[in-house]
């Protein structure tokens, strides 16, 4: 790197879950760093959001850890059931023997409450500047950095270029120009006060009733004053990548059939939002000279896993690692990075989309599934969740 460069900032387009962790993770490297973000405030929507000992890991390793867990709601279990008859199709644990198995816990947490841990972090370390009401939407390079140009044509010159700029990243639209696989599956999302949550549902569980084509998830947040709720159903329709205000009837309409502890959820918010989902096939190459994609941007996926946050906090600790190992070498560190993250986030959106199918299976595939794991100890699902709990910031660079 050279002197001109040296003291270039590291230019990060979204300030999202992905480019505030990306931007704490460069600090810690000992960079400058300025988040453009195209909203006219940093902050973030959406609902409530579950996170994997992983997810920990990597809050510890970005030193917001503490924060993080002040906000989080940890539950007692996972749990499965089928939404047509009630039974229980899984129970997985997530007591003081998974936290000892995994080294974190298992929570939940509004996605608020995610950015927000985040953003005080970087504002606390004075070295983020933040952008906003700017979106990127062009990038050149040269061997000594990259400029970025806004949608008002003025420009800006760092050192390298993290897109962290989501599902409709223009970053990746320039450099891979991939379509969206759009699913069909519309997801609809809400938030309820504790006083308006059936009593006989108010488990400390993430808890999920799938049903064919359709599931709903509920789980407390905030101390447990309020409850997420999440249904997913195929749409009738031809849908487009995209959110909008939902409907009550609209929801309604699909989830004949439930029994009536489930299907009690959807009659509770007064309000929902609409999701529209895609992902994107996974790709080999998401680094290009100085830029670098991360987050949803460099591999987006459905919500079957519940891993989309937890994986991008695991890129941006992956790439203040590399740089750390690398000296902060930009072409060798963003190759580690990229050849560190491909193959796991590859396995999540793939994973994702057999998942989907698992939950929303119908006929014999329901039958199949509801016996999948008949008397599993904890033991053995721990061992199964091996692969994806298991990552932390000592083994991240290993995980190609």
């Amino acid at each position: 790197m050279t002197s001109s460069s040296a003291s270039l900032p590291v230019l990060v387009a979204g300030g999202g879950i992905g480019g505030l962790a990306a931007a704490l993770a460069l600090v810690r490297q000992g960079f400058q760093v300025k988040v453009f973000e195209q909203a006219p405030e940093i902050g973030e929507i959406g609902a409530g959001i579950q996170l994997g000992p992983n997810a920990f890991h990597a809050f510890d390793a970005l030193g917001v850890g503490d924060k993080a867990r002040s906000r989080s709601v940890f539950t007692d279990y996972m749990v499965m059931h089928d939404a047509i008859d009630e039974y229980q199709v899984g129970k997985i644990p997530t007591d003081e023997n998974f936290r000892k198995r995994f080294g974190n816990p298992y929570a939940v947490i509004h996605r608020v409450d995610v950015h927000l841990s985040l953003l005080e972090g970087a504002q606390e370390t004075g070295k983020v500047e933040f952008q906003t009401s700017t979106r990127i939407e062009r990038v050149e390079q040269d061997e000594e950095g990259v400029t970025v140009y806004d949608q008002h044509g003025k420009a800006y010159r760092g050192v390298a270029l993290i897109g962290a700029d989501g599902v409709k990243s223009v970053v990746r639209q320039q450099y891979v120009s991939d379509p969206p696989r759009v699913t069909g599956h519309v997801v609809y999302r809400a938030v309820v006060d504790k006083a308006d949550f059936p009593d006989e549902l108010k488990w400390n569980a993430a808890s999920i009733w799938v049903g064919p084509n359709c599931h709903l998830v509920h789980y407390p947040l905030r101390g447990g004053e309020q409850y997420n709720i999440v249904v997913t159903f195929h749409s009738r329709q031809t849908e487009e990548w995209g959110v909008t205000e939902g409907s009550k009837e609209e929801v309604q309409s699909y989830f004949q059939g439930i029994c009536p502890k489930a299907r009690q959820l959807i009659d509770l918010p007064k309000t929902w939002k609409r999701w529209a989902t895609a992902d994107r096939e996974p790709i080999g190459q998401w680094t290009f000279g100085r830029a670098t994609l991360l987050g949803d941007a460099a591999h987006p996926t459905t919500q079957y896993m519940a891993q989309g946050a937890c994986m991008a906090l695991e890129d941006a600790v992956t790439l203040g690692e590399a740089l750390r190992v690398t000296g902060k070498d930009w072409t060798k560190a963003l190759d580690l990075y990229q050849r560190s993250r491909i193959t796991r986030t590859a396995r999540i959106v793939l994973s994702g989309r057999e998942m989907g199918r698992l939950y929303h299976a119908k006929g014999v595939e329901r039958l199949v599934r509801n016996s999948l794991w008949k008397g599993r100890t904890a033991d053995r699902f721990y061992d199964a969740m091996e692969w994806l709990y298991g990552w932390n910031v000592g083994n991240c660079l290993t995980q190609d």
